[in-house]
């Protein structure tokens, strides 16, 4: 059979620039904003008329960050706490056989800027980067299927964390997003509490110290007895 080539249509300006951090299903952090850079031929106003009646649309995108990595055919899916095997194509893992995944994001609107035309959206799970290569609009009553079973994942994953911001990280915050334009204080507390860490984390007891990148800015915390406190905030050195 021959191949098939795709052309992305744009790409994702994300606030996660790193993997360590990204929810692990879109609209688990609503605070999580992204922009959709549309390419030329395909960002044409025309192309977007009528969207602006849809709440939410479906992403079809590429794992960029997995290209060449291979497929695998058991996988270890973090709702199993990464040591139970299931079927690739019974999760959601990003090392398949064609390395797309869907997404159903907050539309927030579109405006062309000095970018070209870019869509707004909220409660991404996507990485910075990430190629698109189609746009759905979500459809309610065709799309929401509350009687549909759910597996291994039958209910949202627990938010257990209590976070604070330590004295330091809240001068820093104040300095890096003083108008709350990125709500980056919500950002950081709604990423922490879905646990980020790898499920196989719980081989460590002792670790109790993490950082991760979102924006241009390096977050670390430290963990307490169900409590995690945001101690720095400040430049990344790998973005």
């Amino acid at each position: 059979m021959d191949p098939i080539a795709f052309t992305p249509i744009g790409v994702v300006r994300s606030c996660f620039t790193d993997k360590f951090g990204i929810p692990r299903q879109a609209n688990l952090v609503p605070a999580a904003r992204a922009r959709l850079v549309l390419h030329p031929p395909f960002d044409r106003d025309e192309a977007l008329q009528g969207l602006d009646g849809f709440s939410h649309l479906w992403l079809i995108f590429v794992f960029h960050d997995c290209l060449g990595a291979g497929w695998r055919p058991m996988v270890r899916p973090p709702r199993l706490g990464g040591r139970r095997k299931v079927g690739v194509f019974a999760s959601r893992a990003p090392y398949r056989p064609n390395p797309i995944g869907i997404s159903a994001v907050r539309y927030l609107g579109a405006e062309r800027s000095s970018d070209g035309l870019t869509l707004h959206l909220a409660g991404v799970d996507l990485l910075d980067g990430t190629p698109v290569l189609d746009i759905k609009p979500y459809v309610p009553y065709a799309d929401a299927l509350p009687a549909a079973r759910a597996g291994f994942a039958p209910d949202p994953p627990e938010s257990g964390w209590a976070v604070t911001f330590s004295d330091a990280a809240q001068a820093q915050l104040a300095a890096v997003d003083p108008d709350d334009t990125r709500q980056l204080r919500t950002l950081i507390t709604q990423v922490i509490q879905q646990d980020p860490r790898p499920g196989y984390m719980d081989r460590y007891p002792n670790r109790t110290e993490f950082a991760m990148c979102l924006y241009d800015l390096e977050i670390r915390w430290r963990l307490g007895d169900r409590t995690a406190r945001v101690d720095a905030i400040v430049p990344a050195s790998r973005v």
